[in-house]
């Protein structure tokens, strides 16, 4: 199952967020399928492509709850 929710990058103690859709067993580091954006919470920056995100909703991909957050 292919889940889109936040990948973390960034440096020690200043943390960013990729938006990624991933499968559902691999872990937070592993290889994305696609990037659809970033989250840089210490910026309060947010960049999310709302187009590739519907495009993988409606092949059944599942948004995590923060990503929900961060679309609203």
């Amino acid at each position: 199952m292919v889940k889109i929710r936040l990948a973390r990058a960034g440096k020690k103690n200043d943390p960013a967020f990729r938006v990624v859709a991933i499968e559902s067993q691999h872990k937070n580091q592993g290889q994305a399928l696609e990037v659809l954006g970033f989250w840089h919470p210490r910026e309060q920056k947010v960049e999310i492509d709302k187009k590739a995100v519907a495009a993988w909703v409606a092949k059944g991909a599942q948004v995590s709850d923060r990503v929900k957050t961060l679309l609203a």
